[in-house]
């Protein structure tokens, strides 16, 4: 396998469109153990590759070095969510905000950056998803008074006022040590 300078991996990363060649690069990264994330951000964004290639890449870097799995999965859910949100329905990008919250569940970033990327016209991601998300976060994060408000806001798109009200209220609470989750009717 050649190896490539980290400029020559940067060049083929945002300008190749050849396959193999992004790879051969890919892998001179890895072997090189290049933890700069700013040149695996190029080849998130090179157009030529397909969904899945972006994955692969993304999936192996994560596995290759897990300190870095949270911001290659936060990158990779940006990426699909602007780049390939026609075709797959925001699904992978709600997909890489899960991935992220699961490497570091207390930051709030992948819960309120997954609820950014919802389109009530369409209902993408679906809101069940999204509210499920928000919930499985509320323990997790130190301060959760943002994702209190996203659920009140969620809640009052889906007509359930009541769970709106109750997320609204918890909001404006001191932080509590525990998260209870009230029965839904």
């Amino acid at each position: 396998m050649r190896s490539y300078t980290v400029e020559e991996i940067r060049r083929c990363f945002s300008t190749s469109d050849d396959f193999n060649e992004i790879f051969d690069a890919f892998e001179s990264a890895l072997s090189q153990k290049l933890k700069d994330v700013e040149p695996y951000r190029l080849l998130f964004w090179n157009h030529s590759l397909t969904p899945d290639e972006v994955r692969l890449f993304g999936e192996k870097l994560a596995a290759e070095f897990p300190d870095l799995a949270y911001d290659v999965y936060l990158w990779l859910a940006s990426v699909f969510e602007v780049t390939y949100s026609s075709s797959d329905n925001y699904e992978l990008a709600l997909h890489y905000y899960q991935k992220a919250a699961d490497v570091q569940p207390a930051r709030p970033d992948p819960y309120l950056d997954a609820c950014d990327c919802y389109d009530p016209d369409l209902n993408i991601p679906p809101l069940d998803s999204l509210i499920d998300f928000l919930h499985r976060g509320v323990p997790h994060v130190p301060n959760p008074r943002t994702l209190y408000k996203r659920l009140a806001q969620f809640y009052d798109v889906a007509g359930d006022t009541s769970q709106s009200e109750y997320y609204r209220r918890k909001a404006d609470e001191p932080p509590q040590q525990r998260y209870d989750r009230p029965e839904r009717k």
